[in-house]
């Protein structure tokens, strides 16, 4: 279980930074495509970050139990 969360909790911080990426690029591009995209990919940030953390506090936890 310990090399899964090797595997998940850089996927998920690099899922946080292309969310975090893209939105900045949506929100400084503006116009219609800003308008759309970017509340939306910061959204998608924020649910990615919040992933990353339950993964990294659950590593942490099933470290601490074996």
């Amino acid at each position: 279980m310990e090399h899964l969360f090797n595997i998940l909790i850089p996927v998920a911080l690099a899922g946080v930074v292309l969310s975090l990426g893209f939105g900045l690029y949506a929100l400084f591009r503006g116009g219609d495509f800003g308008r759309s995209y970017s509340n939306k990919l910061m959204r998608l940030r924020v649910v990615m970050q919040a992933i990353a953390v339950a993964l990294l506090v659950a590593g942490a936890w099933w470290r601490h139990q074996g």
